[in-house]
């Protein structure tokens, strides 16, 4: 009788401790933790450090604020420029018309046609870039967007290491 007793107490307290660590995980993978992740010197712009672990296909996807609006990003040291999708860069109060579409992009799908964009805020927990040089890709073009080398190279630094990636503010 008591076996199974055991074995439930053991099962709650299993998800439990799983729930709370893989909430705090996400919760700092997304930038939006009370927790810090990390942080040298909380709520500062200089000295903040962001550590995010990879999801289980090895990207790193943050959900920094863009222009103070909450957009899905693949961190894309490839890419030269935060790029964003259409869907993105409108929920982020960036409207871009037709014919801004003046930059050709060589990417992985081939050339495409961009609206260079200037973005004036990319905040991710304490660590804040301003004024980011960006594109806007057309309508279905983009699923995910990219947070790209213009705003990586802004940085005090970022290394990846160990299945992780680490962020200087």
């Amino acid at each position: 009788m008591s076996r199974p007793i055991v074995w439930a107490a053991g099962t709650l307290v299993a998800i439990s401790l799983s729930t709370t660590i893989a909430g705090t995980r996400l919760a700092r993978q997304s930038g939006v933790s009370d927790i810090p992740a990390e942080a040298a010197a909380p709520g500062a712009e200089k000295g903040a450090i962001l550590t995010v672990s990879a999801d289980l296909a090895g990207h790193f996807v943050l959900h920094p604020l863009v222009d103070g609006r909450r957009v899905r990003m693949l961190v894309d040291t490839g890419a030269s420029v935060v790029t964003l999708s259409h869907q993105d860069a409108h929920a982020a109060g960036i409207r871009v018309r037709p014919d801004q579409f003046t930059r050709r992009l060589a990417t992985a799908n081939g050339v495409v046609e961009a609206a260079p964009v200037q973005i004036a805020e990319i905040r991710l927990g304490d660590i804040v870039v301003r004024n980011v040089e960006a594109v806007v890709l057309p309508d279905g073009r983009l699923a995910t967007s990219l947070l790209g080398m213009s705003f990586l190279r802004r940085l005090g630094g970022f290394e990846i290491a160990r299945g992780q990636l680490i962020l200087k503010g």
